[in-house]
């Protein structure tokens, strides 16, 4: 395993930062709280104009055939940033319609996201106690159509998107699978929330709603989406915790009290070296899954657990890093008026939305266990 980026992955994060850097400031990302958090429709449109809507869809729809690591380095730079755009689930999204969608599906789709239309949204979103690879929202067949019934809850750029892309179990079987959904169709409410992050969601509520199979209808095609939206979100978590932490190391060089800086005191130091390995392996566990599932024929149960132990560590490593910075910085870490906070509420809403640390615990437990009795099994 290499974890070395090769020129395209560098070229991707460098393009990135320098256009984040360019058009995200203090005042871009109050004017969009402001309005509600909607999406900053220029910024969007200059990432669309940079290529970087279109970093990991095949060339023959306008992409630049970027890979998954590219794609996570593109959210790394947007989570230093606090970018306010839907990025995560319209990559996810498009990448899971030019992976496993018909040709007509990603003709129709696919150049409006590398034009920079409007964003896609991935209802993978389950009340509690569901899992991704079963999905509570029921898909019926009814001779050559299909319709949708269920709930998903605070679905990322629900209210804005052209189109959602939904997990379903099919009813009277076992197998699930993805299927495209406009909004604007009968049979679909949308109700708009501001979540932790001052992000645009909504509750979506499918009655009956017109829906079209995304490709085949494969049955491990939820699983392939749900992972690749965890590390997507996973990597915007590492750069979130990343620039946090960066500017806590700044305020604490520059902050002196008793004529010394604050981070020569000893108290400091081990705050600041907790966050720091955090840190570290939310990048290495992050690096290692990507590479994991990028591979031609990956091991799905090496995959698994390698999503999973990258997941806990962006939800509970986050977690553990933002509340360092703040305390790190002092009175600052909680005034509204200081930028330091947005970095505590969006690893706030990132954590809820990868799932609570605990239950993926229990679920990496059942994973070794499972393959240790498969292991077993197999030398009798």
């Amino acid at each position: 395993m290499d974890f070395t980026f090769d020129e395209e992955h560098e070229a991707v994060a460098d393009l990135a930062a320098q256009v984040f850097g360019g058009e995200v400031d203090l005042d871009r990302l109050k004017a969009a709280e402001a309005g509600g958090g909607r999406t900053d429709d220029a910024l969007w449109s200059t990432l669309a104009e940079a290529g970087l809507t279109g970093v990991g869809l095949a060339a023959d729809v306008g992409g630049s055939g970027g890979d998954l690591i590219s794609t996570c380095r593109l959210l790394e730079e947007q989570g230093r940033a606090l970018a306010p755009v839907p990025l995560a689930t319209t990559l996810v999204a498009a990448d899971a319609i030019d992976r496993l969608g018909t040709p007509e599906q990603r003709s129709r789709w696919l150049p409006g996201v590398v034009g920079g239309d409007r964003p896609l949204a991935l209802a993978l979103d389950q009340p509690a106690g569901a899992r991704w690879e079963h999905p509570r929202v029921a898909a019926v067949r009814h001779g050559e159509t299909w319709q949708l019934s269920g709930w998903l809850p605070t679905v990322a750029a629900a209210t804005e998107c052209r189109l959602l892309v939904v997990g379903a179990g099919i009813e009277g079987s076992t197998d699930t699978g993805l299927f495209l959904v406009d909004p604007s169709e009968h049979g679909v409410t949308v109700e708009g929330v501001v979540t932790t992050d001052r992000r645009p969601h909504g509750h979506v509520t499918l009655t009956s709603a017109p829906a079209e199979p995304l490709g085949a209808l494969d049955g491990d095609d939820v699983t392939w989406v749900a992972r690749r939206l965890m590390l997507a979100m996973s990597s915007v978590t590492l750069g979130v915790a990343e620039e946090a932490l960066r500017r806590a190391a700044a305020y604490t060089s520059e902050r002196e009290q008793f004529g010394r800086p604050l981070s020569s005191f000893q108290s400091t130091a081990h705050r600041a070296a907790d966050a720091y390995i955090d840190v570290e392996a939310m990048r290495a566990t992050l690096w290692q899954a990507a590479w994991l599932a990028q591979q031609p024929d990956p091991d799905p149960h090496e995959v698994a657990a390698a999503v999973l132990i990258a997941r806990w560590w962006a939800a509970d490593g986050g977690q553990r890093v933002v509340h360092a910075v703040q305390h790190l910085h002092g009175g600052l870490g909680a005034d509204v008026d200081y930028p330091v906070h947005r970095y505590f509420l969006w690893a706030k809403q990132l954590e809820l939305a990868l799932g609570t640390p605990s239950s993926d615990l229990a679920r990496l437990g059942e994973l070794i266990a499972t393959g240790a009795r498969s292991t077993q099994e197999a030398r009798r």
